[in-house]
């Protein structure tokens, strides 16, 4: 047994590499967002179509993703990811070439990316389940890998606002070269590393019914897939328009504070740390307090939080930098150490008790990520109606208050269900 544990420690390091991997490609969209927007001249909802395209790509690939675990294994999807991975990011940097400036290369680039992180999302998430046996265990090993995920969109988010500085009309993607420069070199290594280090194969059901509809008989599956649809609202709502009500001038037709970039991004990248926060919390308590427990008492936090931002008094201010920020904002940020631990525990309930039918079910919960791409330019949309960043939260309210629900009903699986699976 001793043996075996240690032969883990490897696939279990790597696991956790590729999750922070995940995050930081994925949350170069937030300071992309902003160069773009301005760059190309755009609004609040066609600055976010970068996110759009990011996203899209997990309803592309999401089943397909699953099938691919079958079909080539684990590692060589990792592997087949990380090079559609640097493909995605490179094209984003031409994006911004003075021969090119083009929009549209930006959000293919974005497209590609979103195909790389939905691939190694339905690679790690299954994988650190079953390396930890599923159950408590399995989500102790998701919530650590999720620090690694939050250590990442930390950096980004802070090394892109830095490299922005104060936007401007000259504000370009020529910025954040570095960021995307080291993408790639992380890419180009991690390859490589993968390519040379052994990875076990989990077993894997190739059965007609495992491939495609087992999974749905279950209840608790279907409303767990629409949880994490939703969940991207929240998780990815936070710090885009903590970012973005931050950075945009206060005459815009939506105004903002109009704060320098780089503020605005060390206050935004503070919400990922309190994810890493929440989620090194999450995973130290995962094998004795259940995700039901966990989802229950974070979702509530998390509705309270979104309260506080949306409604709290604007005047009441604290000076972060020479810049005058309300406190009420930061509650948004503060619900990082809440929204932290939500994807680990719902992915381990709604796939509690599907056995053979797992694989299928990690690409149907990478379909639904594709929440992302609507519902943030959604929120950007809300915006644009309301004129108000914080008006435009009403949307993760109502995301939360439905993961509350999945927690406290639709997450309960029947016995009977148990059975069937195995």
């Amino acid at each position: 047994m001793s043996e075996q544990k240690k032969l883990n420690v490897v696939p279990v390091v790597m696991m956790f590499l590729l999750f922070a991997m995940i995050a930081f490609v994925t949350n170069l969209c937030n300071p992309m967002g902003v160069i773009v927007k301005s760059q190309f001249h755009l609004s609040n909802f066609e600055a976010q179509l970068g996110n759009l395209a990011n996203f899209i790509a997990y309803l592309v690939m999401g089943i397909p993703s699953g099938l691919l675990l079958k079909k080539i294994g684990y590692k060589n999807t990792a592997l087949l990811a990380i090079a559609l991975g640097f493909i995605g990011v490179f094209l984003e940097y031409v994006s911004g070439w003075d021969a090119v400036q083009s929009f549209w290369v930006y959000l293919l680039g974005a497209f590609i990316a979103g195909f790389c992180m939905c691939m190694l999302n339905t690679v790690v998430n299954p994988m650190l389940n079953t390396l930890g046996g599923g159950g408590n265990r399995g989500n102790q090993l998701i919530q650590f890998g999720g620090v690694c995920n939050s250590l990442a969109a930390t950096t980004v988010t802070i090394f892109g606002g830095a490299l922005i500085g104060t936007v401007t009309k000259d504000t370009a993607i020529k910025d954040v070269t570095p960021a995307l420069f080291t993408a790639l070199a992380i890419f180009a290594v991690v390859f490589l590393v993968l390519l040379l280090v052994k990875i076990p194969e989990p077993a894997t059901n190739t059965s007609k019914e495992a491939a495609t509809t087992g999974a749905f008989k279950y209840t608790h599956f279907n409303l767990g897939i629409l949880a994490i649809f939703l969940y991207m609202g929240v998780e990815v709502g936070f710090p885009t328009y903590v970012l973005q009500y931050l950075s945009t001038p206060a005459d815009a037709a939506t105004p903002g504070l109009g704060v320098s970039a780089a503020i605005a991004g060390t206050i935004a990248g503070v919400y990922w740390l309190f994810m890493l926060v929440g989620r090194f919390i999450g995973g130290l308590i995962g094998g004795k307090v259940s995700s039901r427990a966990q989802i229950t008492v974070v979702a509530s936090l998390v509705l309270l939080c979104t309260l506080i931002g949306m409604f709290g008094p604007e005047g009441a201010t604290i000076n972060i930098q020479g810049a005058a920020i309300p406190v009420c904002i930061l509650a948004f940020v503060v619900a990082g150490l809440f929204t932290s631990v939500m994807w680990g525990g719902i992915f381990n309930m709604a796939v509690e008790g599907l056995g053979k039918y797992t694989e299928f079910a990690s690409g149907m919960f990478m379909t639904m990520v594709f929440g992302g791409a609507l519902l943030v330019p959604f929120q950007g949309y809300l915006a644009d109606v309301f004129q108000s960043f914080r008006m435009s939260y009403i949307l993760v309210l109502i995301c939360a208050a439905y993961i509350l629900f999945y927690a406290l009903v639709g997450s309960r699986v029947k016995k009977t269900s148990d059975s069937e699976a195995n």
